[in-house]
């Protein structure tokens, strides 16, 4: 199998994406890990999805829009479903899927309460490997809902490992590993490992379903599996479905088969008649209560299970062997299966070699692994048809709006698509800014998957017809941060100064569509068409005083420093794009121009508010701030210290004289609207010939308000914690900000770790911790200024420190503390596991990482969502840029080869 990484790789290795037709993408690990508690499957009148379908249901009700499971696999389409399903012989249901609390159950919101981890996994998934850790005693389901309800915000959550379940090493590691004989054809390697002291006996159920889609249409054709003749002792499962063809499931070894319906146990659920006997939760009621009646003694169904029983020896391990391939194939379960999986695993380590920066230790190198790993397990099938889901709620386009139903204004939206997920069990849906991050991650080791997605939402089916990109799904309307733009110019940029080559093409697709978004936000978001851009949420949560998607307390509107720096940074992207595409069209420079003048516009903005010259700039604490603009005309700075003040370090653009000769009367224009508006020119610096090559820089921060605000970012008392720059400066922790509204006090301290408020769900805080997509804009952003300013301009890092570096170097010591999160110190500990010490000490621990979705701010200890790779695998890109690149690729044209 071919295992490069360009796009004229062919074989599994390579890479590709579903959507491009490339079979070699046909099969992958496309199952979420959580499907109910989702909107797609909530039909309540009053929108509690939590409850509406919880985890008690799971195992008995047929999913309405996807499928789940441990470790699994579908096709791109996710007609035919493959994972695993164990029981212990004690716990009180069969383990298909992760367990984890509700946001009503956790005392910091929902979160799975499972250790599994994404361990291998080639851009096409020839090569995969998962592992999960079962206990042997009893699953503390009660346990782990009980006490974690009980705790408050100020307390830490109660984990799986605190419950003694995993005491005396009393546990199975249950290892799943695929390797692709050919792109439809998937070897199944299940190892289950006895880490305890004694003799313990796991039962194994590699299950293979097809999705229910016939329920919800009458006439609907329904695919069936049966059981079918195979090979001497080996148990075969025929899966046949109308559009996928046959498939066969290859068995090793004479274990039973266990068959029933991917259908709802109505009786269970509601009291009411089943249809047929055999359902859902047949296979798990035959196992766990006996009852043997509960499947299809005709071995036939849409669900399916081959029943192994282990009895595995303290310390030992048992393995099994399975294989899916198209009925016909040759699928011999003995000779040339272990053949298979050395060359896959050979590939694997090649494509993973050559993927690493050289110069990386053995430590770095499986961090990066696992964090590659991560980034592909968590892409997951997403569909979603609003007019149909809408009209199931008694909706259509013309209805008024209705309480408790979501999303009424996006009838047009149909999704049908592979999406990368920020983590597929406590967010198993795509989200706008999310998703533009997973690309910029994704560029490194899979590029054209990493623009597929990024093109995804700017498709028809997805972006709104007034110009909006979906947010996600709780809420398409809501507003994300405007990142596309940016990632689409970092994964082009990326890619051209890593190979040479050029897409011009992809560029000039995404160009055209950022437009209409574009244009949306002017139109929506500057109400009063003054530059200054509000927007609520904008993805921080409660980084502000107030909960900024909700009326202020105050009445009146809050001049977002963050909305208008989010949009400099949107206007910038989108002229750094309209530069490169006027190389090949010279069409754009008239948008070249127009972008240099919005930015222009919106950076005086930020410095001048209205008729009382209140800026969101504050000259005597030298940073950005919320301004609150009272009822009366009043401004008023909202003094807190966040990343919302350091986010104008990342709008900056530098036009190189190449760029500028190739764009006639550019240098005009830009002298001409400076003289015309000297107050906004400031905004517009030059550079003298020399290392820059006489380039010249648009950005919202002069040279002295650079100064000032790298003091505060660099400042280990402020921003510059130990793993990263936090999101709220430490000099809160001593000097809380507060605003007091009618009596009621406002207040925003340094938290470096849980929220301590339910806001925005409360599983989530931005006032403190260390978050990967906010220190990847702030990197790339001193990287930008560093092309411009080059090695002579110098800062002071750590502030106070005496220690002077270039902007590149800063940005280097930022992205290794971010690294350093991961890797194992001196004391064998890896911050981002804090105090555990199961993960310092143990062999079977201490090496599987985890990507959580914000950090410590001061002790690097992994919070919130635990599989969160997505924006947290930009570690990778980190990795690459600084394993890879010399500050002289910033300040040099890049060498270019255009794609044909």
């Amino acid at each position: 199998m071919n295992t490069q990484t360009n796009e004229e790789a062919s074989g599994p290795a390579g890479p590709a994406g579903p959507a491009d037709g490339d079979r070699r993408q046909l099969w992958g690990p496309y199952l979420s890990e959580r499907q109910w508690g989702t909107v797609r499957e909530d039909y309540s009148a009053g929108g509690d999805a939590w409850s509406y379908f919880p985890h008690e249901h799971a195992r008995s009700r047929a999913y309405r829009w996807g499928e789940d499971g441990l470790g699994g696999i579908s096709d791109a389409k996710q007609r035919l479903c493959f994972a695993l399903a164990l029981w212990n012989g004690r716990d009180p249901i069969l383990k298909e899927r992760a367990f984890g609390l509700t946001n009503g159950e956790g005392n910091h919101g929902e979160d799975v309460k499972e250790y599994y981890f994404y361990l291998d996994s080639t851009p096409t998934h020839s090569y995969m490997r998962y592992l999960y850790k079962y206990p042997q005693a009893e699953f503390p389901y009660h346990d782990l809902v009980a006490t974690n309800q009980a705790r408050t915000r100020q307390e830490f959550e109660y984990e799986l490992l605190d419950t003694g379940v995993f005491d005396d090493d009393r546990y199975f590691d249950v290892t799943v590993e695929y390797a692709k004989a050919d792109d439809d054809d998937t070897l199944i390697r299940i190892t289950v490992a006895n880490r305890g002291p004694d003799e313990a006996t796991a039962h194994v159920l590699p299950t293979l379903w097809f999705r229910n889609t016939w329920s919800w249409h009458e006439g609907a054709a329904v695919p069936r599996l049966a059981a079918a003749t195979g090979p001497r002792r080996t148990a075969t499962v025929r899966a046949v479905h109308p559009e996928l063809g046959s498939y066969d499931l290859r068995c090793a070894g004479t274990v039973p088969l266990l068959f029933t319906e991917n259908e709802s146990d109505n009786e269970r659920l509601f009291g009411t008649p089943n249809a047929s006997p055999y359902v859902k939760d047949g296979i798990g009621r035959a196992v766990v209560d006996g009852e043997k009646e509960a499947v299809n003694p005709a071995a036939e169904g849409t669900k399916a299970a081959a029943h192994y029983t282990l009895t595995v020896p303290a310390g030992g391990e048992e393995t099994l062997r399975l294989r899916l391939a198209p009925t016909g194939s040759s699928l011999s379960l003995a000779g040339g299966f272990d053949t298979v999986f050395r060359e896959r695993i050979t590939e694997a380590d090649t494509f993973h070699r050559e993927l690493a920066p050289p110069g990386a230790s053995e430590d770095e190198a499986r961090v990066l692994r696992q964090a590659v790993a991560g980034m592909l397990w968590t892409k997951q099938y997403y569909g979603f048809d609003l007019e149909t889901w809408l009209s199931e709620h008694g909706l259509d386009p013309w209805s008024l709006p209705r309480p408790g139903v979501r999303n009424r204004e996006w009838f047009h939206m149909v999704s049908d698509d592979i999406i990368s997920m920020p983590d597929k069990w406590e967010y198993p849906w795509f989200a706008a800014w999310d998703l533009a991050f997973h690309a910029v991650a994704l560029s490194a080791v899979d590029s054209r998957f990493a623009k597929q997605q990024l093109e995804l939402l700017l498709q028809d089916a997805y972006l709104h017809p007034n110009g909006q990109v979906p947010a996600y799904e709780w809420n398409f309307g809501d507003v994300n941060p405007p990142v596309h733009a940016w990632a689409a110019y970092f994964v082009h940029l990326m890619e051209e100064r890593t190979t040479g080559t050029a897409d011009p093409a992809f560029l000039e697709r995404t160009f055209h569509k950022l437009l209409t978004n574009f244009t949306w936000w002017v139109n929506r978001k500057d109400p009063e068409g003054r530059n200054l851009f509000q927007g609520g949420f904008l993805g921080l949560d409660n980084i502000g005083v107030f909960d900024r998607s909700a009326p202020l307390p105050t009445g009146g509107r809050l001049e977002q420093a963050d909305g208008t720096a989010w949009m400099a940074l949107y206007c910038q992207s989108m002229l750094q794009i309209a530069l490169e595409l006027v190389e090949h069209n010279p069409s754009y420079q008239e948008l070249v121009l127009k972008f240099v003048e919005h930015y222009l516009w919106i950076a005086g903005s930020m410095d001048r508010v209205g008729d009382l010259g209140d800026g969101l700039w504050d000259e005597e604490d030298g940073f950005y701030y919320d301004v609150l603009r009272l009822p009366d005309g009043q401004a008023v700075r909202l003094k807190v210290r966040s990343m919302v003040g350091l986010l104008p370090l990342c709008a900056s653009t530098v036009f190189r004289p190449r760029q500028l000769e190739r764009i006639p009367g550019l240098g005009e224009r830009l002298r001409r609207f400076a003289d015309r508006h000297p107050s906004l020119s400031v905004t517009l610096a030059s550079a003298g010939a020399g290392e820059t090559g006489g380039a010249r820089l648009l950005s919202v921060v002069d040279e002295k308000k650079l100064v000032r605000v790298l003091g505060h970012l660099l400042s280990e008392d402020e921003f510059l914690g130990p793993y990263g720059i936090r999101s709220l400066s430490r000099h809160h922790a001593e000097h809380p900000y507060t605003f007091w509204v009618h009596g009621e006090e406002y207040r925003v301290s340094y938290l470096p770790a849980e929220s301590d408020t339910g806001m925005f769900g409360g599983n989530s805080n931005w006032r403190g911790p260390v978050w990967f997509p906010m220190n990847a804009l702030v990197v790339r952003g001193l990287l930008n200024l560093y092309g411009f300013y080059g090695d002579g301009f110098t800062v002071e890092c750590p502030t106070g420190s005496g220690v002077r570096m270039t902007l590149f170097e800063a940005a280097e010591e930022i992205s290794r503390r971010l690294t350093r999160l991961f890797l194992r110190g001196e004391d064998g500990r890896r911050p981002v596991y804090g105090g555990q010490e199961k993960f310092r000490d143990d062999p079977h621990w201490r090496d599987l990482i985890l990507f959580h979705e914000y950090f410590h701010g001061d002790n690097g200890a992994g919070i919130g969502a635990a599989h969160q790779t997505g924006w947290t695998g930009l570690l990778i890109t980190l990795m690459k840029i600084f394993g890879t690149l010399t500050p002289g690729d910033f300040l040099a044209e890049p060498a270019r080869k255009e794609r044909p």
